[in-house]
């Protein structure tokens, strides 16, 4: 390692926490509006402006994996996961025309609130169930990210650093609510996005010019946009990534908490759709600067590859390592990176805790109560509740570590809650025919197969009867004291070969980017086949309806509608609703 963290870094990544911890603090003591009330903890008071709303969002969305995964696929895999961009775009188009209006207009605290009123109790409660899978499978995985970048860059174990981060963001996120999750946010989006700038810039001056970075990477076989294979065993080509990444992208912003949570806090739908066209605008951007920070990392080692040299342990470590090769003549960058790093995993955690607390209460644990509770004991219950389970995420950490590459291992395990879940999202605002038995076992049966299709392909790549080609890579410029394999040819015109055991069932060998695809695919089928052989749904609320299913329903015939709270606790914006559509 030519350089390792200094006075300087270690302040300036001390400041990212305690400025954290600070806003935290004054939204919990300070503040003239204490959240001691559920509309003030999970909403904002629904009164948040479109900047930290915005910034917030795109934070929640990129974490340590993004900026971390995404330069070590460009480096081992080449650039065709790069176009995911494309469907960033275009699932935002979907998630504002057809979700985002639907949930603004009914005003939900808890998003699954929605299957209660529409289908029942019990459809609420699977969806919340999954959404809380979802996240307990994936804050673990963001928090140890940034850990291998530190430790990467002071050699301590990434199990020393991340539970103090991980305090400090349980403190503010459960005392400041969601007010102090999204100005800390905004604080984190503007560090991450700094960092990343400033790192690409130095290293692409270094190289010559951005011309001749992709010069470099194009000699190298990284340059990789339209392959057009259809085989859907592909890891990554033009269909996997745009097809399968539409629906994991939809998923996550239409079917999630966290993300509609952010979209209920503003005053009004217009402000909404401003802020999923910059979270969009925001998320594409610095994905497209993660990718490219990987070219620039492969030229700048392109004649001795870090990986198979064992300079680097992981994939994830090629950034970590590339800046702090090239800090010694940046003073203090290595700080500013590590800030930007754990600022996008403190971002993502924040989110996840803040918007599971919520769920949580308002989904399980409110019900157990014999009288309504006061809104600040459900305050306080919802803060406490946020503690225990930053506690649990923290000590899942310890588990992933033995994991793959991470932007492998996230998408496969999101897929298991993610594509179920917006199945049955889809089956209430676009199919008004279909009925509460559909949408709890269609759910059932996707978790099922989704759960199975992960399991599965793990299994065959931890034992190594699956593995996926990586582009070749050279070792004719390494330093004589490295030692480099002697398995390795020593220039990069041989490309390694799939190792693919014909006894891996054909299922487990399909392309990560299609397990949400897959998962929703099969809950959604049997939903509505599950709705077709059993009795219609008599009377459905227009506004539990995405806005183009009301048109296309008003064409065909008025339908009577009548809504009614299922249980005494649910607090949504329809009540009871009795009209015609005219």
């Amino acid at each position: 390692m030519a350089a390792s963290l200094g006075v300087l870094d270690y302040f300036l990544f001390s400041l990212m926490l305690v400025l954290s911890a600070l806003i935290g603090a004054y939204y919990a003591f300070f503040s003239k509006k204490k959240q001691n009330t559920t509309a003030e903890y999970l909403m904002g008071g629904r009164s948040m402006g479109v900047f930290p709303v915005s910034m917030s969002l795109i934070s929640s969305f990129i974490s340590g994996i993004t900026l971390m995964g995404m330069p070590a696929e460009m480096y081992v895999y080449g650039t065709q996961f790069w176009i995911i961009v494309i469907p960033v775009l275009l699932a935002s188009v979907g998630t504002g025309l057809l979700f985002v209006p639907v949930f603004h207009e009914l005003q939900l605290t808890s998003t699954y609130e929605y299957f209660s009123m529409r289908f029942d109790s019990k459809v609420r409660k699977l969806g919340s169930l999954l959404y809380i899978i979802n996240n307990l499978l994936f804050i673990p995985l963001i928090i140890y990210v940034p850990g291998l970048a530190f430790s990467q860059a002071s050699g301590l174990s990434p199990h020393v650093i991340t539970p103090a981060v991980c305090l400090i963001c349980i403190f503010y996120t459960s005392m400041g609510g969601l007010k102090a999750v999204m100005w800390a946010d905004t604080l984190q989006t503007l560090l991450m996005f700094g960092s990343m700038v400033t790192i690409v810039v130095i290293g692409t001056a270094a190289l010559g010019g951005p011309a001749r970075v992709w010069q470099m990477n194009q000699e190298g076989g990284r340059i990789e946009f339209f392959n057009f294979d259809p085989d859907p065993t592909t890891r990554h080509s033009f269909w996997t990534v745009t097809i399968g990444s539409l629906f994991i992208w939809l998923a996550d912003v239409s079917a999630n908490q966290g993300m509609i949570q952010r979209f209920l806090s503003m005053p009004t739908l217009k402000k909404a759709h401003w802020c999923l066209v910059i979270l969009t605008l925001g998320s594409a951007t610095i994905v497209s600067i993660s990718c490219y920070a990987g070219l620039v990392v492969y030229a700048t080692y392109r004649h001795c590859d870090l990986i198979s040299t064992k300079l680097v342990e992981r994939n994830d470590q090629l950034l970590p390592y590339f800046v702090m090769d090239i800090a010694q003549s940046t003073p203090g960058l290595p700080g500013v990176f590590m800030a930007g790093i754990f600022s996008a995993a403190l971002s993502s955690m924040s989110t996840g805790l803040n918007s599971m607390s919520g769920v949580i209460y308002k989904d399980f644990l409110q019900n157990w109560f014999k009288k309504e509770p006061s809104e600040a004991m459900a305050s306080f219950i919802m803060k406490i509740t946020c503690v225990i389970i930053g506690v649990i995420c923290t000590v899942l950490v310890f588990v992933v570590e033995k994991m793959g590459p991470v932007i492998q291992i996230t998408g496969s395990l999101l897929s298991v809650a993610l594509g179920p879940l917006l199945a049955m999202f889809v089956l209430g605002m676009l199919f008004p025919w279909a009925n509460s038995m559909g949408a709890l076992y269609g759910g059932l049966i996707g978790l099922v197969c989704s759960s199975t299709l992960v399991i599965g392909s793990q299994q065959a790549i931890f034992s190594g009867k699956l593995t996926y080609p990586v582009k070749p890579v050279s070792h004719i410029g390494c330093p004589d004291d490295i030692p480099t394999p002697a398995s390795m040819v020593k220039n990069w015109n041989n490309s390694s070969m799939n190792v693919v055991d014909d006894e891996v069932f054909f299922l487990f060998r399909v392309s990560y980017r299609y397990y949400t695809l897959m998962g929703f695919a099969v809950a959604l089928s049997a939903g509505l086949i599950i709705s077709a052989c059993t009795p219609r749904p008599p009377r459905v609320d227009p506004r539990l309806l995405s806005p183009p299913i009301r048109a296309w329903v008003r064409s065909r015939s008025p339908v009577q509608c009548d809504v009614r709270r299922q249980d005494s606790h649910e607090t949504g914006a329809v009540a009871e609703v009795t009209g015609m559509l005219s």
